[in-house]
């Protein structure tokens, strides 16, 4: 309420939040009414006075040696002590140590205790005035000031010693953690015999044992060097659960589901998918889906952060690649594509407050951790399962993953797919059908859980409680800009070539990379692991351009689902081994012409004819005599 704004040109000013809509007025006495979401994702929006919230780069992080970002980690934790009496901060629980009490001491003589601990841990050059330094840099710049900026230069902190050998110290340093009795000698002979395992016997020449002394001491934990006696921690009081999320965005729990159904992986064999998805605690709404394959492992969480906090109208290039990715699904839609990019635009993002993770659903590295202590956002660890119960979220995305898959399944079936052996979907258009049906559907169905205790036979749609909310806190969380989605997403170094730049067996190119091509060097380049449609490349200017993927536009071509379908049939003819015109061992070759014909069978029955309106016209193709289905050109023509 009073905050002034930036919106279509003119400066407003806010008079009034109901029902998730913005009121207005302009300095000419004009007044709007506009949907929060649409407000804060529309171009050229700002908050005036506000300072724009700006993630650290992430590749900026990763380029700090290991060892420096250890040190940062546990400087945030003694400056956290230091200023709040707890070292995870004030929302972390517990009591503060009686020599860092608020209560009792003043900061200056809090920072003086510290100054001793430090030098009593074997920190160096750990006087108050170090501690008062850090504190200081770090309200300044964040994460990033308390990184050791000496590895920028040329010089390393290992000095020329093997990144092999620094990896393999580190590894036997981190097997060793805990134990009270672990000695020096000890890790260097384990750090010997992981290099021997993994490299092989003599492959890799080893520093002295003197290095090696002075290697370890610098990798080692200053606050638990080999030899000191292990730290032990005690767990928080059980209580009663976790505090309750009272506006959008304060708690977003991040929770991984199987989900019951196979697509076509990029080698054309089956892959079952699970669904990672950032869920609002307060509202219900889902603020990033994303499908895997479930035997990759977790996602990483700088993915799920950009598809939260940034708008899909903001992302480069978002309504071209909806179109494609519309065109590229099943014939029947749950809406037009005019009414998808109106529900879409209106689909809440924002930055979360607070993050509930469990280590076996996203991967937390320290650019995450980084890019979260830039923004603001707290981590904080899922409260582990008692037997035969699950959290909230996960049960939630359960049965979201349940009622999508009979979704999925029954829009199969309407392709014409229902009795085809193997699966029907791509990844890229599976993700495309989740991104649509909950934007159409999950987010406008009742759910039990979303009731007032006094209006207990009505439960609210996520939308709707998203929008009461935001009532009732009187405040709009603000999403990043679109600029930030590409920053947020992995890096890696490629190269670019006259053709454009290959990643992951497919070919990007735009018009922006023609003066840069032929330099022989490797060029940062940001991808979405599980979006392959395109990519970002960090150019001398400093910014990230958006590059797309050369063959995107495949799904507009005629014929383009039947190529795919029929390619994949082929893929599976060969990996069931029944090439054309095989022979059988006494050399009549029967029993591979009969796979094959089984096969091609199998090919041609997922076809079915649809008649002129686009319905099923009875099921199956008719066959001749031969056992080949029959073409349908006008079945075809409802495909593209």
């Amino acid at each position: 309420m009073g905050a002034q704004v930036t919106f279509e040109g003119r400066t407003w000013q806010v008079t009034g939040l109901v029902d998730g809509r913005v009121h207005l007025v302009a300095e000419d006495g004009a007044t709007g009414c506009v949907l929060a979401a649409h407000l804060v994702s529309a171009p050229g929006f700002s908050v005036i006075g506000a300072a724009a919230a700006e993630p650290p780069a992430p590749a900026l992080w990763e380029t700090a040696p290991l060892a420096a970002q250890e040190r940062a980690l546990a400087w945030l934790g003694h400056i956290r002590e230091v200023e709040t009496g707890l070292p995870g901060g004030p929302a972390s629980g517990g009591t503060p140590r009686p020599e860092y009490d608020p209560q009792r001491f003043t900061l200056a003589e809090r920072e003086e205790v510290k100054a001793r601990e430090l030098a009593a841990l074997g920190w160096t050059r750990a006087s108050r005035t170090t501690v008062q330094r850090m504190r200081l840099v770090y309200q300044r710049q964040g994460l990033w000031g308390l990184v050791d900026k000496r590895h920028l230069r040329t010089f390393s902190p290992t000095g020329r010693t093997d990144e092999r050998v620094v990896a393999a110290v580190l590894e036997a340093l981190r097997r060793r953690r805990g134990r009270s009795k672990t000695t020096t000698l000890q890790v260097i002979e384990l750090a010997e015999q992981i290099v021997a395992d993994t490299y092989g016997p003599g492959r890799v020449k080893l520093p002295g044992r003197s290095s090696l002394y002075r290697l370890v001491k610098a990798l080692a934990d200053p606050a638990e060097p080999p030899g000191s006696a292990a730290r032990t921690a005690t767990g928080p009081a059980r209580w009663g659960g976790p505090p309750p999320a009272l506006r959008p965005a304060e708690r977003v729990h991040i929770a991984t589901a199987r989900l019951g159904l196979r697509v076509v992986g990029e080698d054309g064999g089956v892959v079952p998918v699970a669904v990672t998805a950032a869920l609002d605690a307060a509202s219900g709404c889902v603020l990033a889906a994303v499908l895997h394959p479930q035997q990759d492992g977790p996602v990483q969480l700088s993915v799920l952060l950009a598809e939260m906090a940034v708008p899909r109208p903001q992302r480069p290039g978002w309504p071209a690649l909806l179109e494609q990715a519309h065109a590229g699904g099943p014939a029947r839609r749950l809406v037009s594509l005019p009414a998808r990019i109106a529900a879409t635009a209106a689909r809440p993002a924002a930055v979360p407050e607070t993050l509930v993770i469990d280590q076996s659903t996203a991967s937390v590295t320290s650019a995450v951790l980084a890019v979260c202590e830039g923004l603001g956002i707290s981590l904080e660890p899922a409260p582990l399962r008692t037997a035969g119960a699950k959290r909230g979220a996960v049960r939630t995305l359960e049965v979201l993953a349940g009622l999508f898959a009979r979704h999925a399944t029954t829009a199969e079936e309407a392709c014409g797919a229902g009795e085809a052996v193997g699966a029907y979907w791509s990844m890229p258009q599976l993700q495309d059908l989740l991104d649509e049906w909950i934007t159409v559907r999950w987010h406008q169905r009742p759910q039990e859980q979303l009731r007032h205790p006094l209006l207990p036979r009505a439960g609210l749609a996520p939308k709707e409680m998203w929008e009461v909310l935001l009532g009732v806190a009187g405040m709009v969380p603000l999403p990043l800009a679109g600029q930030h989605y590409g920053e947020l997403l992995p890096a890696r170094r490629c190269a670019l070539t006259d053709s454009g730049i290959r990643l992951g067996g497919r070919l990007y190119d735009d018009a922006c990379l023609d003066e840069h091509r032929g330099r022989g060097q490797r060029w940062e380049v940001h991808h979405h692991p599980h979006d392959p449609r395109q990519v970002f490349v960090r150019l001398p200017d400093g910014l990230l351009h958006a590059v797309g993927w050369a063959q995107g536009e495949h799904t507009l071509r005629p014929f383009d689902e039947m190529v795919r379908r029929r390619t994949g049939g082929a893929l599976a003819l060969r990996g069931a081994g029944a090439q054309p015109g095989s022979e059988t061992t006494d050399g009549s070759g029967e029993a591979g012409r009969t796979a094959d014909l089984a096969a091609v069978e199998g090919i041609a029955g997922a076809m079915t004819v649809h008649d002129a309106d686009g319905g099923d016209a009875g099921g199956r193709v008719a066959r001749d005599a031969s056992g080949f289905g029959v073409y349908d050109p006008l079945a075809e023509a409802e495909l593209w």
